[in-house]
């Protein structure tokens, strides 16, 4: 069975990329998802809504999986403790990595990555600002869960507030759950690691990694089922809308170096003499036609050569030898 690429995934670069272009990129896009995850906070009420009928909805589907998790990490420090130190952590290094992977082992496949990568966070942020949503453990405890990263917060550089550090928490939106980028993030380095991996090792991590880090968002109370549902579903319109922005950011570098040129050309000085006015009138001569002034001080006395025929411009034959 021959080998298909992905929708978005077999464009190459037509530039080389250079990482000291590629990493202010990358820090602007994860700064303007910071700054607009941390600015959208939402309704309270509105949040709390949401987070009641994301359970509503889990327990008509028989999809409630967040209430053992959440009981079986509280109760075991041993996989609590992990679980957090895991959710704190993990993103804000796997994806960073599978990245600076991609871009010096498979350079060619770098450009599609990322823009997947990229356009996937953007449609998070918009989940963030029209759907604010309170985690599970926000909500009050008469719905039987349980904060893990509060808990075992002595364990790590966290507070009772998110994964944020100590005295940090209020820097957070907490209510910026659905969907879960947590999980979408780690999708992403799963697929890269599936694709471009290669060996047993890193199958076995493209399968193990975004299956545990699923597991774990519930675990901790961070998120619902729903909310990792969607930002699997965040993934992949990411995925389809990655070709359109590629083809949209080609047309638009093409038409900025085409006017930086014309720009350029215009402001650019003339050679000298490229801009003398024609004195001719609009008046040509024909080709090898000269002025008569010019043919008598050409030569000195005595020195014409012999005319040919071609020299003769007044059809005059030319002496005997």
């Amino acid at each position: 069975m021959p080998h298909t690429e992905a929708p978005g995934t077999e464009a190459a670069p037509k530039t080389r990329l250079r990482w000291w272009t590629e990493l202010p990129l990358i820090v602007l896009v994860y700064a303007c998802y910071s700054a607009g995850r941390l600015l959208v906070r939402g309704d309270v009420s509105d949040a709390v809504d949401h987070g009641l009928a994301l359970l509503d909805i889990e327990k008509a589907l028989h999809l409630n999986a967040e209430h053992p998790l959440n009981r079986l990490f509280t109760s075991e420090p041993w996989i609590g403790v992990p679980a957090d130190f895991w959710y704190a952590s993990l993103h804000y290094l796997v994806t960073p990595a599978v990245l600076i992977w991609i871009f010096r082992s498979r350079a060619v496949r770098y450009r599609a990555a990322r823009t997947w990568l990229m356009t996937s966070t953007f449609i998070g942020l918009i989940g963030f600002t029209l759907l604010p949503t309170c985690p599970p453990r926000l909500l009050d405890a008469s719905h039987g869960f349980v904060d893990t990263m509060a808990q075992y917060s002595s364990y790590g550089w966290w507070g009772g507030e998110a994964s944020a550090p100590r005295g940090m928490g209020g820097m957070t939106n907490q209510y910026a759950a659905m969907p879960s980028l947590h999980v979408g993030w780690a999708l992403w380095c799963g697929v890269m690691l599936w694709r471009y991996g290669g060996t047993r090792v890193t199958k076995v991590a493209a399968v193990v990694y975004p299956l545990v880090t699923t597991i774990v968002v519930m675990g901790t109370a961070n998120h619902y089922f729903l909310d990792a549902v969607a930002g699997a579903a965040v993934m992949g319109a990411g995925l389809l809308l990655t070709p359109f922005v590629l083809r949209t950011a080609d047309r638009v570098r093409t038409r900025l170096v085409a006017r930086f040129a014309t720009a350029a050309t215009a402001s650019t000085p003339a050679p000298d003499g490229a801009g003398s006015p024609i004195v001719s009138g609009g008046c040509q001569t024909s080709a090898g036609e000269r002025f008569p002034r010019q043919r008598e001080q050409r030569f000195g006395p005595g020195a014409e050569p012999d005319p040919a025929p071609s020299d003769a411009g007044d059809e005059t034959p030319a002496p005997a030898r």
